[in-house]
């Protein structure tokens, strides 16, 4: 059983059991009807009281059971609620920790709730593209008002259990410290005898001129919502509560409004996100319970943005950290940057004075190893040369602790080639951040084939502790992330060429939903990086054909924001990218000396080649085993390089549209300039013939 029974005088005690938030899965809601109707039979109970076990009330729905016949199966949730509310005896809802969801929902349905504060309450279901749908938008308002619980449900924002007492959500919220089942107790024999019982349904919702109200939500939360459906939605099933009279009729349009959700496109692609994000932290081969080391303190080679922006990651999480550079002035500038980011922070209301001075004391710089040999972790964020970090991991494996974690920030090069100078190979593990580190979510871990199981799963946990989302990669050429960026890039480039400028082709992509198209991004992050690799290529791999464009540009001297100048012009102090009169008349002459004819190149076909370049190297990377799975993939995309949420990923939204089709537009630019970029992976191949997609 998924919750447990148990009588306490003339009192019943059913408590949700079902770890480890007391999801309302088929055998909990089973359970829980069977505790009501044994508490309803049993002639000395007079009262029953509902908690949860352990650390929640109830999160809400059993995730387990999202898109499987169970979420449907009797009892549904609806039929628990009806049960709980149409019983002769009073439910007390004993509140504590979490009530989110439908856990809220279900004490909603109860006669009385009672709790402790510092509990968290949320009807949290907008943030899958969902409105509540067992009934918490016809309930809620009828306890706290129309203004707070619309702006609860639409935010999908817990709120503290303390800050609603005196609402109508609450008959009391007990002392810090109380005893939550002996007072609950207390509460149930007190109202053990009062009839008629009360009930959430009968209650109206009264605000004045409430349809003023309700058109200024709508235009407001329209402007807000972007692509996402489901906040408007949760607007028009607020408004049947309120001009409803018929409680059930604003049951069945909350029901209607719900499963038209369900199957729109935004709604599964952030369910889709919600369980990728899940899954990225499972390893079949590294089980849950894999001992991990010790993370008390840390060390970051560099002090330059990427260095000073990890070093803030520790800081953030209470965790010491020592900063090592070659020379005094780095130090004190990267220093200063750090502080600079906080101060920022501070003005923004996100963080006080004193939290600034505790994070800033726990980091200190030093110009020497040996400063940093006792450190648990060691993390280097060096210049992207092989030989460069050469150099700093001969010296790690010489002055580093036994035990120490050594982890390079590379976004490239070839981590077994890393870990072969040292000693420890299984010591060595990849840790790549994306600029800025203090702030972007996406965290790659590149497993080496002698990284330890006990450093991966260590890895794991510390991108938990640092609010990161660690993705596992094999080693290649720009493991996840970047391997696929080069595809996309590459098009990019190539669109140049045949017709396009760039202002059209960042247009055109952002307006599919990036957040940044490849030349903004670009000059965001340097082109000189670029640069970099393309000379890299052209040693070790001549058969990659590249356009020229994005050379010529950098032997101007036109490197992106840093320099002033790069795809766009800059000004002074503004970050704003100005199309370049003189970059496009390049572009149009190297168009011109490639003997091409410049054509206009229509929005569709430049998102579908940079997306679906994306998706083709994507499935190469699966075959080959450097991502355990296509979800990986789109978490890294959708976390680190501002793919559009209400797509789901590139693999996800590939799966949308349908292999099938994808595979015909890739054959179409097959045939074109360049078509062997457009060799179909054999991954996508079989997906199309057997009617499938990357994610089952």
């Amino acid at each position: 059983m998924s919750a447990d029974y148990q009588v306490h005088g003339n009192v019943a005690v059913i408590t949700l059991n079902n770890p480890p938030v007391n999801g309302l899965g088929l055998e909990t809601r089973s359970a829980a009807v069977e505790g009501v109707r044994r508490a309803e039979a049993d002639d000395a109970v007079e009262a029953i009281v509902i908690t949860g076990a352990g650390k929640a009330f109830s999160g809400g729905a059993d995730i387990r059971e999202f898109n499987s016949p169970k979420a449907l199966t009797e009892p549904t949730l609806h039929s628990l609620i009806r049960v709980v509310e149409n019983a002769s005896k009073p439910v007390v809802a004993a509140i504590h920790s979490v009530c989110m969801g439908g856990g809220l929902e279900l004490a909603l349905g109860c006669n009385y709730r009672v709790a402790l504060p510092g509990a968290q309450i949320a009807l949290p279901e907008v943030k899958l593209g969902l409105l509540p749908g067992a009934g918490g938008t016809q309930r809620l308002p009828r306890v706290l008002g129309l203004e707070m619980a619309l702006n609860m449900i639409v935010s999908g924002t817990p709120v503290q259990s303390e800050k609603l007492a005196g609402t109508a959500l609450f008959d009391e919220v007990f002392p810090a410290g109380a005893d939550l089942l002996d007072s609950a107790l207390a509460f149930a024999r007190k109202v053990a005898a009062v009839r008629p019982l009360p009930k959430v349904r009968d209650r109206t919702v009264d605000y004045p001129n409430h349809e003023a109200f309700l058109q200024f939500s709508r235009n407001t939360v329209k402007a807000m919502a972007g692509p996402f459906p489901a906040p408007l939605e949760c607007i028009e099933a607020v408004a049947a509560a309120v001009t409803s009279k018929d409680f059930e009729a604003g049951l069945k349009f909350e029901r209607e409004r719900f499963l038209h959700l369900t199957q729109t496109p935004e709604s599964k692609a952030l369910r889709h996100a919600f369980f990728a994000e899940r899954a990225a932290g499972k390893l079949p081969d590294v089980p849950a319970d894999t001992p991990v080391r010790a993370i008390g303190s840390a060390a970051v080679i560099g002090a330059g943005t990427m260095g000073g922006g990890i070093a803030m990651n520790f800081a953030n999480a209470g965790i010491p950290v020592t900063i090592l550079e070659t020379r005094q002035e780095a130090l004190d500038k990267g220093l200063a940057t750090i502080r600079k980011n906080y101060e920022s922070s501070v003005k923004k209301g996100k963080l006080t004075a004193d939290k600034l001075e505790q994070r800033m004391a726990l980091i200190r710089t030093t110009l020497s190893y040996a400063d940093i040999a006792q450190a648990d972790i060691v993390i280097e964020a060096v210049f992207e040369d092989l030989k460069v970090k050469e150099a700093v991991f001969r010296e790690l494996d010489k002055v580093m602790k036994p035990g120490a974690i050594l982890a390079s920030n590379t976004s490239t090069l070839d981590l077994d080639k890393i870990a072969a100078f040292t000693s420890r190979p299984q010591d060595v593990i990849g840790l790549h951040f994306f600029s800025p580190a203090n702030v972007m979510k996406l965290l790659e871990i590149v497993r080496g084939k002698q990284t330890a199981k006990d450093v991966l799963a260590t890895a794991m946990a510390l991108s938990k502790k640092i609010k990161k989302t660690g993705v596992v990669s094999g080693v290649c050429d720009g493991f996840i992330g970047n391997r696929m960026l080069e595809q996309y890039l590459r098009q990019a480039f190539f669109l140049l060429d045949e017709g396009a400028l760039p202002e059209q082709v960042d247009a055109a992509i952002e307006g599919f939903g990036f957040a940044m198209g490849p030349f903004r991004m670009s000059d965001l992050a340097g082109n000189d990086i670029g640069w970099y690799i393309r000379k890299r290529r052209a040693v070790e791999q001549p058969e990659i054909a590249y356009s020229k464009t994005a050379d010529l540009l950098c032997e101007q001297g036109r490197f992106g924001q840093k320099t002033g100048a790069g795809w766009y012009d800059y000004k002074p102090g503004d970050r704003k990218a100005y199309p370049s009169e003189a970059v496009n008349a390049m572009i149009v002459q190297h168009s011109a000396d490639l003997g091409l004819e410049r054509r206009q190149i229509p929005d569709q076909e430049i998102v579908e080649r940079l997306v679906f370049a994306l998706v083709n190297e994507g499935a190469k990377i699966l075959e080959e085993g450097i991502a355990l799975r296509a979800s990986d993939i789109d978490m890294v995309y959708l976390t680190g390089y501002g793919f559009p949420l209400h797509r789901g990923g590139p693999m996800f939204y590939a799966d949308t549209v349908g292999l099938p089709n994808v595979l015909i537009a890739m054959e179409k630019y097959g045939r074109g300039r360049h078509g062997e970029a457009w060799k179909p992976a054999d991954l996508i191949v079989k997906l199309a013939a057997e009617g499938k997609g990357f994610n089952g």
